[in-house]
């Protein structure tokens, strides 16, 4: 965090940065270097030109409201929805038909091939629909019964 000054939202809810020489820098984005490994540390300010102005080793050495306003915005910018319980599979050959409950409610997915299916830590596994966008099980053993035994085909 050695070269940022203040972090803070302008009139138009747009991230504004001010480095440690004093210099503004309007609409900047937060991005995790690690969003699934290591949410909390390796964090890049870039700015509209996609370059990096600032580097954050960890938002826990942040002052509480920059990392506040830091959270809330790499929530809003990244969508990772968290499957709760998986509902149906169409098919267990790919591709098939997911239906899970999520933290941001039910949906329906195309599951590729297995390969989508990649596991990322002690029971965590990050799975990718047939658009690209990504659902986190965060620990598929905590999942119930009959989530784990559809899951447990494709693995």
């Amino acid at each position: 965090m050695s070269n940022i000054h203040s972090l803070a939202r302008n009139a138009f809810g747009r991230l504004v940065l001010v480095d440690a020489q004093g210099l503004t820098h309007e609409n900047v984005s937060a991005v995790r270097a690690h969003p699934l490994s290591a949410p909390d540390e390796g964090i890049s300010i870039v700015g509209t030109d996609g370059h990096e102005i600032a580097w954050i080793d960890r938002i826990t050495d942040l002052p509480e409201a920059q990392r506040t306003l830091l959270g809330e915005e790499l929530a809003h910018r990244e969508m990772t929805p968290t499957v709760l319980k998986l509902l149906s599979v169409s098919t267990f050959s790919t591709p098939s038909q997911w239906t899970v409950e999520t933290d941001r409610g039910p949906t329906s997915f195309i599951l590729k091939s297995e390969e989508d299916i990649r596991r990322i830590g002690e029971g965590r596994l990050l799975i990718q629909s047939s658009h690209g966008l990504h659902f986190l099980v965060p620990d598929r053993f905590g999942l119930d019964r009959h989530s784990r035994k559809l899951l447990e085909r494709f693995l």
